[in-house]
């Protein structure tokens, strides 16, 4: 896992690599720049473009001061930098960085409170102005100088933090932040970055390392955290020989009506493209013989209308209830005898979740380890309005602790919220996955993995992250601009098979 940073414990662990290393800070600053300059020439070869640097005078302002220097010394012909002083203070750092460029020829403007901005006809613009100390937005000279390179609709590459964005907490919609189409920054992407509201300001970030003592992170015990593919293949458990289909679990997947038979269809094959050694959909009579046409894998017990199935309970791993069930009496009659009958964690989704919402009394009957899979609307239905994802982080770690549940809360980086208070950033997926069942399918992966004795975090862990790279190995190498939720399933073995090679 890579540990996700709060602003503070950023400069603990800056702090401790330059004491513990040791090493000066001006040269944690230099190592910094470096790997900055060594992406960017990776992927804007052309130096005859125009290349503006946009300064603060702190320690971002520094990096930028080092940057610009570095890409005359990579023979970029055409740079200037632009210097925002707009507070009498500067950073140490940046006083010597400044004094170190001195001799490179690079032109440089100053930037004073309250003049007229200069006129910017550069191609690029590195924006280097403020960094993770912000901690209220931007204002005076500083939001008119963003708002400025906002409409110039340049290229704009910002080193570490586009100016404006924090690194965490909560993030105004309204408020004035640098638009940046690539974001380099250093160690770790900053929370932020994970988080839908970031999506207006950062078309792609990417983090460089820069050697901040990794020993340090980790013990900062930090509850936000990033998964790797190193961390599903420790995970994942290879199918060995000798065994059967009983070795791998059976899961009921209740599901479906007459109008959403797509719904339990998608889910239930999920389910057994995932590995359940057995898989029964508890479907209505209406939707047997499409089942039985999509899937003959799949065993099926038939609902009746205005009955209640009767259901051995004891035959199942585990349930996953909720994909296009409806929120009718016979439904709500359904998943209060789920609720009440089984006792082992089960898999809550869709109309499942409007349901527990509707009827907050059945909370008291969720199952400890239960796994709840809301998109944004059910989170708030769940557990009120909230005006930022910050907020919606922080009411999941209250309630996953509450009620001893998982909640998986689906963005692009879908995050799994522990009863630990721990949150897992899931970092597969991509857009051409923004298709109606997508979310049928993890429901039915999880409920796979759950069946085959994986504990509820690592489901929630491993599922979300092979949903999520099964559409990238059909979107990102076939260039798909819409990856379709049949097409997936189908992909799930194969990706599950690369990662346990």
């Amino acid at each position: 896992m890579l540990p996700l940073l709060i602003s503070s414990q950023i400069r603990e662990a800056d702090a401790f690599t330059i004491a513990n290393e040791p090493i000066a800070s001006i040269d944690l600053m230099e190592r910094a720049a470096k790997a900055f300059v060594g992406w960017f020439i990776n992927h804007f070869p052309d130096k005859k473009q125009t290349i503006a640097v946009y300064c603060g005078t702190g320690n971002n302002g520094g990096d930028g001061l080092a940057i610009a220097r570095m890409l005359k010394d990579h023979s970029y012909q055409h740079i200037d930098i632009k210097i925002a002083r707009f507070s009498d203070k500067s950073s140490d750092d940046f006083t010597t960085n400044l004094r170190r460029l001195v001799p490179s020829g690079i032109s440089i403007t100053e930037i004073n409170k309250g003049e007229d901005l200069p006129k910017e006809n550069s191609h690029i613009i590195i924006g280097a102005l403020l960094g993770t100390g912000l901690n209220k937005p931007l204002s005076g000279d500083f939001e008119l100088l963003v708002k400025y390179l906002n409409s110039l609709q340049k290229t704009v590459v910002s080193v570490d933090v586009p100016a404006g964005l924090f690194s965490e907490g909560e993030v105004d919609p309204s408020a004035t932040v640098l638009k940046s189409d690539l974001v380099i920054t250093f160690q770790q992407p900053k929370i932020s970055f994970l988080l839908p509201e970031s999506g207006p300001n950062i078309k792609c970030w990417e983090a460089v390392n820069i050697s901040i003592n990794e020993g340090f992170i980790h013990s900062l015990n930090s509850p936000y955290q990033l998964v790797e593919e190193k961390d599903i293949r420790r995970r994942l458990i290879p199918r060995h020989r000798f065994s059967n289909k009983g070795t791998y679990g059976h899961a009921l997947i209740v599901a479906g009506q007459p109008e959403t038979m797509g719904a339990a269809l998608l889910c239930s094959s999920a389910c057994v493209h995932t590995g359940a050694g057995l898989t029964t959909a508890c479907i209505p009579q209406s939707g047997l013989t499409a089942l039985n046409s999509f899937m003959p894998e799949i065993m099926a017990i038939v609902r009746k209308e205005k009955e209640q199935p009767e259901i051995d309970w004891t035959k199942f791993n585990v349930i996953a209830v909720g994909p296009g069930l409806g929120k009718d009496e016979d439904a709500l009659a359904l998943f209060t005898l789920i609720l009440k009958e089984y006792n082992k964690p089960i898999v809550i989704d869709a109309d499942a979740l409007n349901l527990l919402a509707a009827h907050t009394e059945l909370w008291k009957h969720v199952p400890e380890g239960s796994i709840l899979t809301p998109h944004v609307k059910e989170f708030d239905r769940l557990f009120g309005e909230h005006k930022t994802w910050w907020q919606r982080l922080q009411t999941g770690r209250q309630k996953a602790k509450e009620h001893k549940v998982y909640i998986v809360l689906k963005n692009d980086y879908t995050i799994t919220i522990t009863p630990e208070e721990k949150l897992f950033f899931n970092s597969t997926s991509n857009s051409a996955m923004a298709s109606g069942g997508m979310g049928d399918i993890l429901t039915g992966i999880l409920a796979a993995l759950l069946a085959q004795n994986y504990t509820p975090e690592d489901t929630c862990i491993i599922g979300n992250y092979i949903h999520g790279k099964a559409g990238d190995e059909l979107a990102l190498p076939n260039r798909m601009n819409v990856v379709l939720p049949g097409r997936l399933m189908a992909q799930l073995p194969v990706t599950m098979a690369k990662l346990l090679a």
